[in-house]
């Protein structure tokens, strides 16, 4: 029996393309997932990305489960250092609402990280851990986000996406908020109960994101939630979210055992030169988020191919390059096997961009077949 596959997209913008175009292409996608077999179907949240239009995941959730029938739809995830408890449970309690029972409310700890970032900015980060390859799983070099910290449209994020003088509360204070809204049982400081309409006993999964082993896969364990490790953002950290959160976790109402979802960022065509030419604008695109620019709309290959690249250039996305995985479908799938097998994924979050909506379509449909086709299987 096969792992399950799950996809996780951002609305991408093409370039030359529009804002609705990306969303129509979305819908489009996962009906098509849908038909294809895939688990769930999650969105991202990006802001002052001018190639990303998920920038309200809630409300194209939304849209998502109005689009399908049967699969999950999802976020992966919400900043909840930029909303309150109240106003996640409140959006995700109307989708579940309408579509009771396929809504997954996965969170991040983005917005509490600005903080963190600032204080990279100030210091000299230590050297990273070299890159290594375990039992067939390229774990790289870690990137450094310190460059990346005292961009100016990251300090105008932070300020547009909260009230003047608003600080992110703590990351696990807050998904404990969310989930006690959730049961019902929410009381402030001073005891007064509050329950949240539509929110309050809603019948969808909470879920934790995290690129390390830090506090998201602490807080995951602890509460006995399921999490997602991002490979295709962060892989170098991958193995150690994926052994903190094995660690610190303990049993609960939701899961007996750790559930672990790991992301990889994958291209698919026919044969192993097409996938590589689609997927070659990924590195010019991961070049305009590690700048601070934010995601460009992506390119053409012609476009990506046009591009002068510089070894400063080469450095900024090596580790991004280096584990994406493109290719044929047997090829794609049997670097997916090693990374659920070197990672003990429960399930695989596939996530992928190119420049044409047909392209990606069938890339996500090469990939399904050869799943579920039994030549990769536990």
């Amino acid at each position: 029996m096969t792992s399950p596959l799950s996809i996780l997209d951002l609305a991408p913008i093409p370039s030359g393309g529009t804002a609705g175009d990306a969303l129509r292409n979305t819908l489009d996608l996962a009906r098509r997932a849908e038909e294809f077999g895939y688990h769930r179907y999650w969105v991202a949240e990006h802001h002052l990305a001018p190639g990303v239009a998920s920038a309200a995941p809630a409300v194209l959730i939304g849209l998502l489960a109005a689009a399908t029938s049967t699969i999950r739809v999802g976020s992966g995830a919400v900043q909840v250092g930029h909303q309150t408890a109240l106003s996640v449970v409140e959006q995700f309690g109307l989708v579940d609402a309408l579509y009771p029972g396929r809504v997954d409310l996965g969170l991040g700890r983005s917005g509490q990280r600005k903080a963190e970032f600032a204080e990279l900015a100030k210091r000299t980060p230590p050297p990273p851990k070299p890159a290594r390859v375990v039992d067939g799983l390229l774990i790289p070099e870690a990137f450094s986000f310190a460059a990346l910290a005292k961009s100016p449209l990251f300090s105008l994020y932070g300020a547009l996406l909260q009230q003047p003088g608003a600080e992110s509360p703590d990351f696990a204070d807050q998904v404990d908020e969310i989930a006690a809204l959730l049961a019902g049982t929410y009381r402030s400081p001073e005891g007064v109960a509050a329950h949240a309409t539509p929110g309050e006993g809603a019948d969808l999964t909470l879920w934790i994101l995290g690129s390390s082993g830090g506090q998201s896969a602490q807080v995951a364990g602890e509460r006995g939630l399921p999490f997602a490790a991002n490979y295709h953002v962060s892989p170098s950290g991958v193995l150690e979210a994926a052994e903190a959160y094995r660690e610190a976790f303990k049993p609960s109402e939701v899961l007996a055992e750790p559930y672990l979802v790991v992301s990889a960022d994958v291209v698919v065509a026919e044969d192993d030169e097409t996938a590589r030419e689609l997927a070659s604008p990924y590195g010019l695109w991961v070049r305009s988020i590690r700048t601070g620019a934010g995601a460009i709309p992506f390119p053409s290959p012609a476009e990506a191919a046009a591009h002068e690249w510089t070894e400063e250039d080469r450095a900024l996305v090596a580790d991004r390059l280096a584990t994406q995985f493109a290719g044929s479908p047997r090829t794609v799938a049997e670097r997916l096997r090693v990374l659920r097998d070197v990672t003990g994924a429960d399930e695989l979050l596939v996530t992928t961009i190119t420049h044409d909506h047909a392209d990606r379509v069938r890339s996500y449909e090469l990939l399904a077949a050869e799943w579920e086709g039994g030549t990769v299987t536990d």
